[in-house]
């Protein structure tokens, strides 16, 4: 009995020390990256914007090339952490490239786009966007590169290096990341970190259409985090208003930006992290949400994932969109409704022009 006892204390031991050795691992490793950095863009044109002109903007939460119809995820309240395999990334990606040609817009904003994780099976997403959107300028920001995580224990999600990507029929002046704030606690191993990107495309009369392609935190119940993130994303929107640039904000808010999507869709009034009404009040001036006509349309532009999607039981909201500046007029704005055939996402599409 006693040289039991002395081996199952030293196997407790040796856990315990494994244990303490990852979680250093997961500390030490974590890091963020600074404030405003200037970003690389991959130029394919030297094509302008003009006022006056009709235009196409398409914003696209493409979920890493994880989430087809069927899938659920565990931090959702389903089951899976990674994608099926890396044969199904393919073809989610293949399905975003496909709506990009099919609507043709001159500007397009995609958010979480691993460029290696073995949540995505290490397939390179925005080379693939790039390699088969051959006449789009693009810019990629990263938003994290986290540590391996051994979450769920039974199936960890892993390491993943992700980031939103923006691009344009046009050629791309300057981009430049900027940090969000995050949580400071043990959440921020989970939601991990958050970026805007800032995009400069000239027009033909001297002033930039700066493009601002955002992805706000999701899982966080932390309402002064939220409130610090959209804080950020006004000032950076004033910021360039003021410098007299047209401005587009285009993305994933994590917020319910029909402020009554649970009416509109009937699902539970109860609200998730991510379903919290969008604080349209403070918008900054000369700034306003674009959402004419989706109400009356009723195309949900996100669902939960703790059940595969079946529509008419599946949880679904609308978080993504535009907001532009009032020297930018929106035509109209509809959801591709794609029935969440390859994302958790259905793309947002807006026509729009510049005044003169």
């Amino acid at each position: 009995m006693k040289r039991l006892a002395k081996w199952i204390l030293w196997l407790l031991v040796v856990f315990l020390m494994i244990v303490a050795g990852y979680v250093g691992y997961v500390y030490l490793s974590y890091h963020r990256l600074p404030d405003n950095i200037q970003l690389s863009p991959k130029n394919e044109t030297d094509r302008v914007l003009k006022p006056g002109t009709k235009y196409k903007a398409m914003t696209f939460n493409v979920g890493y090339g994880a989430y087809p119809h069927n899938y659920t995820f565990f931090m959702d309240g389903g089951y899976y952490s990674r994608a099926f395999s890396k044969q199904t990334v393919k073809d989610d990606i293949n399905g975003f490239v496909d709506a990009v040609k099919s609507e043709n817009p001159d500007i397009a904003l995609f958010q979480e786009v691993d460029t290696d994780g073995d949540r995505s099976h290490h397939v390179n997403e925005v080379k693939w966007l790039q390699t088969h959107l051959p006449t789009y300028s693009s810019v990629f920001a990263q938003n994290y590169d986290s540590a391996y995580l051994f979450y769920p224990i039974t199936h960890p999600i892993g390491k993943a290096k992700s980031g939103i990507v923006t691009i344009a029929k046009t050629k791309i002046n300057d981009s430049t990341r900027y940090k969000l704030p995050i949580d400071t606690n043990f959440s921020k191993f989970f939601d991990l970190d958050r970026a805007i990107s800032v995009t400069h495309i000239p027009v033909n009369n001297g002033k930039q259409l700066a493009v601002i392609n955002v992805h706000l935190s999701a899982f966080t119940k932390n309402r002064a985090v939220q409130k610090a993130q959209l804080n950020k994303l006004f000032n950076q929107m004033t910021s360039e208003y003021d410098k007299g640039n047209y401005v587009m904000v285009g993305g994933d808010y994590n917020h319910d930006m029909l402020q009554d999507s649970p009416k509109l869709f009937h699902t539970t009034s109860k609200r998730l992290s991510w379903t919290h009404p969008f604080p349209i009040q403070q918008i900054p001036n000369h700034f306003h949400l674009v959402t004419k006509g989706l109400k009356a349309a009723g195309i949900p532009s996100v669902r939960n994932n703790n059940i595969p999607y079946k529509q008419g039981k599946t949880y679904v909201s609308f978080a993504d969109g535009f907001m532009i500046s009032d020297n930018v007029r929106a035509d109209s704005i509809r959801v591709k409704n794609l029935k969440f055939a390859h994302s958790d996402h259905n793309p947002v599409v807006m026509q729009f022009e510049l005044k003169k």
